[in-house]
């Protein structure tokens, strides 16, 4: 039982946010999703809502490894090209909380583009140019890009199109700001 105890005082609370699952052909159950995390040894492991989200804890220390071996085991397991953002729930809350636009907008939805590769990220900035305030909005966070536009044309702007480019997929994902906070809840 000590061991127990050490074990959850030490533990990190961490995100992976998976990319591309649900859409596109790939479809993994969010229990099937738990239990390849419960199997890989994580701790309290819990899924938010269906687009490959997890939350579990761990002891491991190595983000890099961490994050290959979680990508290693989801593609043998469900043998597709799989690629993660692994963070600590306490960077998202961080991260969350400097999101810069209007949090609430009838107009728009925020987004939150996480990234685990600094360059790609500058990369997307760069490319993006100069944003059509009016239409989008795009500006840099730490380790982050916080996105704006609206209703019904997140597949349609030109950040939107970028964001959508095959250079992006392994170090990039998307999500809503809504689901981003579902992920602090616990």
């Amino acid at each position: 039982m000590a061991t127990a105890k050490k074990h959850a005082a030490t533990a990190t609370r961490h995100v992976a946010l998976l990319r591309g699952v649900n859409v596109n052909g790939i479809t993994i159950k969010s229990a099937e999703l738990k239990a390849l995390f419960v199997e890989l040894g994580f701790g309290a492991v819990r899924t938010v809502l269906a687009s490959g989200n997890v939350l579990f804890d761990t002891t491991e220390s190595d983000a890099a490894a961490l994050r290959t071996r979680i990508e290693q085991a989801l593609r043998k397991r469900f043998g597709y090209d799989a690629w993660i953002v692994l963070l600590t729930q306490k960077t998202v809350a961080d991260m969350a909380a400097a999101y810069p636009f209007e949090r609430i907008d009838e107009e728009r939805h925020p987004y939150v583009v996480f990234g685990s590769d600094k360059a790609m990220l500058d990369e997307i900035m760069e490319k993006a140019g100069t944003v059509d305030a009016d239409t989008e909005r795009l500006e840099r966070g730490k380790g982050v890009l916080y996105w704006q536009c609206p209703r019904g044309e997140s597949l349609e702007t030109p950040v939107a199109k970028l964001l959508g480019k095959t250079r992006y997929k392994s170090s990039t994902t998307t999500r809503n700001l809504r689901t981003v906070e579902k992920l602090l809840g616990d």
